[in-house]
């Protein structure tokens, strides 16, 4: 995936004690006009993520400055494309930054479905 605007998602997690990190990475890329979206903080499972963990939706333009931004923290994150192949986003297609966490690929979308959930911001890509 080469074009630039192409729509990308980092998962953020943390534990307890990486909340503090957390609360001030995301208030943080709140405040950056790169970041389209910052999810709210889920203090528990969701989706195919087993732990706490929050989303932020930037573009490929922006991808190198929003690992950097992540990795400076400590905090282990999920990095990958929005394609329309769900379960390749987020295994063959990701990129981790810290110790990968065993995600549910059970709960994912097959190949070219999307059950109706809004993936980029507010809609669709």
């Amino acid at each position: 995936m080469t074009n630039p605007d192409a729509p990308y998602h980092a998962h953020i997690y943390y534990d307890p004690a990486e909340r503090p990190a957390a609360v001030a990475l995301r208030d943080a890329l709140a405040r950056d006009p790169a970041i389209l979206f910052v999810g709210a903080m889920t203090d528990g499972p969701a989706g195919p993520h087993p732990v706490a963990q929050y989303e932020v939706h930037f573009l490929k333009a922006h991808r190198e400055a929003v690992v950097a931004a992540i990795g400076a923290t400590g905090l282990r994150a999920l990095v990958h494309p929005l394609t329309d192949d769900d379960l390749a986003d987020h295994t063959s297609l990701a990129e981790w930054i810290g110790e990968p966490v065993e995600l549910d690929v059970t709960v994912l979308d097959p190949p070219g479905v999307n059950q109706g959930i809004p993936r980029f911001g507010k809609a669709d890509f």
